[in-house]
């Protein structure tokens, strides 16, 4: 088949061949040229690099003092507003290293978290555990949100009808719905995060996930035009008009913690493993099975989009991996081994009913972006705008 203008994978013999001939890996990072929009200067370093550089120096290369200084004064404000409360700010779990890390030094700091972990019916028994482990350890309250299942596989399997590319902002989006609904049931105005410059630092190609994790508009459309019809009784969907709500109504603020402390994903994994039995994941993002297939699977057969380059290209420039270290993870599979990734595509065959075929065929049709089902986009970018002059004002 032909691609159209709409279509962004299953690309011809003769597409794969030029790109191929034209391939180009970023002298500095490992971004290369699967990401559309990359250019390389004289020294051959990239945009991406370049973007790191100019807009997270000021975060990764920030001086000890200037750090406490900045954390301390969020820390006592986080009590302030907490007094009298149950809790003092929300952590999100996953039970990956990021997340895991701001519940610990958030108790250390003498806050009063409650942790919130969602579960969308792909929890690995390895992730469950590392966060039962946790929360036990620290003696903190844990609220875990479950969505149902055959909700969530049909808006899931809508998406795989879609083939467009961010299958994972179905969970994206029910994380970030569940954060903000615990924080205004109790009055908590400040969202602690495991997002971060460090590993997260590195820009996401336009083209290698949806824009907006707040798109409630693009979500239905997908689930309504090509999913079997379940009602969403349970899926907490969160659009950009609730966030606007959230955030400058309410106040509620979503915030970067780990942005505040010298954050060495290295060393911040061996204490979790020495002293809170932590059993790390190969990857960022592995302690879900469905994102494991997604990112080591899904991404780079269907979409040629290996995300692994954009999280170890952030951590090389944060100083946290050299770029040979990089280089030899991107040259393995994307898996702990052959049978690991085996033993996943046979457990999401048979929890969602499909056959190998129907698997394999939807590898092989091209991918069409989210754009074709409408977005909220527009709304995005007033948002946008209305930030920047609150900023400036």
């Amino acid at each position: 088949m032909k691609n159209s203008d709409n279509q962004i994978g299953g690309k011809s013999d003769s597409v794969i061949n030029e790109m191929e001939s034209t391939y180009r890996i970023c002298n500095r990072c490992v971004m290369d040229t699967s990401a559309p929009d990359i250019t390389f200067d004289s020294n051959g370093n990239c945009n991406y690099c370049r973007e790191f550089i100019e807009n997270c120096s000021e975060v990764i290369n920030e001086d000890d003092e200037s750090k406490r200084n900045r954390r301390n004064t969020f820390i006592k404000k986080v009590k302030e507003e907490g007094k009298g409360k149950p809790y003092d700010c929300i952590v999100g779990v996953s039970g990956g290293v990021d997340s895991s890390w701001v519940l610990v030094k958030a108790v250390e700091l003498g806050l009063r978290p409650l942790a919130v972990h969602m579960d969308n019916g792909w929890n690995s028994e390895l992730a469950q555990n590392n966060i039962e482990r946790l929360v036990k350890k620290l003696g903190v309250d844990l609220f875990t949100y479950v969505i149902d299942w055959n909700e969530f596989r049909d808006l899931q399997e809508s998406f795989f009808n879609a083939d467009v590319v961010d299958i994972e902002l179905l969970t994206d989006n029910a994380l970030v719905a569940i954060n903000y609904q615990q924080a205004r049931k109790y009055g908590i105005k400040y969202i602690i995060s495991g997002s971060n410059t460090a590993t997260e630092g590195v820009r996401m190609p336009s083209t290698w996930a949806s824009v907006n994790k707040r798109d409630k508009k693009n979500i239905l459309n997908i689930w309504k035009r090509c999913g079997r019809g379940y009602s969403l009784k349970s899926f907490p969907i969160y659009g950009t008009k609730d966030y606007i709500i959230d955030t400058l109504i309410r106040k509620i603020e979503w915030v970067r913690f780990l942005d505040f402390l010298d954050y060495k994903k290295s060393e911040a994994l061996e204490i979790l493993s020495n002293e809170y039995e932590y059993v790390p994941y190969p990857y960022k993002h592995y302690e879900s099975v469905f994102t494991r297939l997604y990112q080591g699977i899904i991404l780079p057969q269907k979409f040629n989009v290996d995300k692994r380059r954009n999280h170890l290209s952030a951590l090389i420039l944060s100083g946290d991996m050299t770029r040979v270290e990089a280089l030899k993870k991107l040259s393995e599979i994307p898996y702990p081994s052959e049978e690991a990734m085996e033993q996943d595509i046979q457990y999401f065959l048979k929890k969602f009913g499909w056959e190998k075929s129907d698997f394999e065929e939807y590898l092989n049709r091209p991918g069409i972006p989210h754009s074709k089902y409408g977005e909220e986009v527009e709304l995005m970018n007033v948002l946008h705008k209305i930030y920047g002059f609150l900023r400036q004002s």
